[in-house]
């Protein structure tokens, strides 16, 4: 049962993605929960933070 729902799930997934705007569409759904997530986890936020204080530091110092 569940892997009829999730062949369904390909089979309307390769019908939509005939269409440009579809990809488009989903190109951007992508990108926009992707910077979430990276904004949510925990390693990533601290890498992004350290990069923010050294440019921030950089720009101090020159």
């Amino acid at each position: 049962m569940a892997l009829d729902a999730i062949l369904q799930a390909f089979v309307t997934l390769n019908g939509l993605s005939t269409s440009p705007f579809v990809l488009v569409a989903l190109a951007f759904i992508g990108a926009y929960l992707g910077s979430r997530a990276v904004e949510l986890i925990p390693y990533t936020r601290r890498i992004i933070e350290r990069r923010e204080a050294q440019a921030a530091a950089a720009e101090r110092d020159a």
